[in-house]
């Protein structure tokens, strides 16, 4: 395997396949040296919004063609852009061999510069397919550990236990750490990997609002322009989550998003000042775009956006308004209404830290995907950048719309 690049792939979990990723990033990138390798990935977000990071051991060219003190500047430089938000760490340790492998002296500064703002958000640390090597090396380390970091790491044998944790389909693997995969489970079986199967899908409820489509709410909700959910999270957040700081970077309980889901599915009514908790509005309007069978801004306009970086920046804004002119007008009208929204938020940046570009980080790949689910590293730079003037130039770039020709008024 050559190790100019490090071809990614999604893995979804009713079936162990592979869709290659494009991963490869621009040559003016900072750390282009590094990056082309594609030993770290950001991968959007989990099913609780929380951004999902891998390392992948099996992307580590030979140690004498990196150059280690860089891989660590580059992780640095990757993470300070997530750490103000909650995230998780995946570690692929298949593919580390001594050709490769860092020395302990590495090992142990990298987690010496690794200061509390690294670790207070990383909610876990999920290590895939650990060996006798990674416990040794992790005990040596425990002196160094605190107790409440410890908490975080979690040992995953094979794949199909990670999609337990986190939203499977999300996540970008290389073809290696697949193959290492399929070995694994075909030797503790005695024989072949066995495919693993999921049952059909049920039918939707009525009053289904997560995981459904736009036309499917609006068709249940008396042709109501907006989502119910979309509705009701923005009006409470506009009255009461304006100027809290960091919000929609923090996440909410688990278990209480679900317990929100489930009375919203069953068309139950929900107080969001039940919950004490401004994030859990935040949370669940992140979880009802993310989980939209086709995302809010479609399919269609996913090439167009990784165009973005081509066009010249004088040329952007009026580039963005017409991609948001080619949106069918239901999804214009929503877009318009929750980029109102958001455009407000960041009025507020000075007390909520929320900016156009913070905010950008946090719904770009909720709004805007491509069919295959996931998204590389390489990627995110032109979504980012499209939700961004999105957000800043709300009022140019949402006027008008060519189904009608004329201002659409929420």
């Amino acid at each position: 395997m050559t190790h100019d690049v490090c071809l990614y792939y999604s893995v979804h979990p009713s079936c162990i396949t592979a869709v290659p990723l494009r991963s490869t990033p621009d040559s003016s990138h900072p750390f282009y040296d590094v990056a082309r390798h594609g030993i770290i990935q950001v991968s959007g977000d989990d099913r609780y919004g929380r951004k999902l990071i891998t390392f992948s051991s099996c992307c580590l060219p030979p140690s004498h063609q990196l150059d280690h003190r860089r891989l660590l500047e580059y992780l640095k430089f990757t993470l300070d852009q997530y750490v103000e938000m909650d995230y998780i760490l995946v570690y692929f340790h298949s593919g580390l061999r001594s050709s490769n492998k860092p020395s302990l002296a590495w090992l142990r500064e990298a987690y010496g510069e690794f200061d509390r703002k690294y670790k207070k958000n990383l909610k876990s640390l999920y290590v895939v397919h650990p060996t006798s090597f990674i416990r040794i090396v992790w005990n040596l380390f425990k002196p160094l550990i605190s107790k409440k970091f410890g908490k975080k790491l979690t040992y995953v044998n094979y794949l199909t236990e990670l999609g337990e944790h986190l939203n499977y389909e999300q996540l970008v693997v290389p073809p290696d750490v697949l193959r290492h995969d399929e070995k694994l489970r075909a030797a503790q079986k005695g024989g072949p990997a066995p495919s693993v199967k999921t049952p059909p899908p049920r039918p939707p409820l009525p009053t289904q609002q997560f995981g459904v489509s736009l036309q499917y709410i609006r068709e249940k909700n008396r042709e109501a322009p907006i989502p119910p959910v979309l509705q009701q999270t923005v009006s409470y957040l506009r009255e009461k989550g304006l100027r809290t700081e960091g919000i929609f970077r923090r996440s909410a309980r688990v278990q209480l998003i679900k317990d929100v889901q489930r009375l919203y599915n069953l068309g139950k009514p929900v107080n969001f000042d039940d919950y004490g908790d401004v994030h859990v509005p935040a949370v669940i309007l992140k979880t009802f775009l993310r989980e939209l069978p086709e995302p809010l801004l479609t399919f269609r306009l996913y090439s167009q956006v990784q165009d973005l970086l081509s066009v010249e920046s004088s040329l952007r804004v009026s580039r963005c308004k017409h991609m948001m002119e080619e949106l069918p007008e239901h999804n214009f009208i929503i877009a318009k209404f929750l980029l109102s929204f958001l455009h407000l938020v960041s009025q507020h940046s000075l007390v909520n830290r929320m900016s156009p570009s913070n905010l950008a980080c946090v719904f770009g790949v909720n709004l805007v995907r491509s069919q295959r689910g996931s998204v590389s590293l390489a990627e995110l730079n032109p979504i980012h950048l499209f939700t961004e003037i999105l957000v800043e130039h709300f009022h140019t770039t949402t006027t008008t719309h060519t189904c009608t020709g004329h201002p659409l008024n929420l």
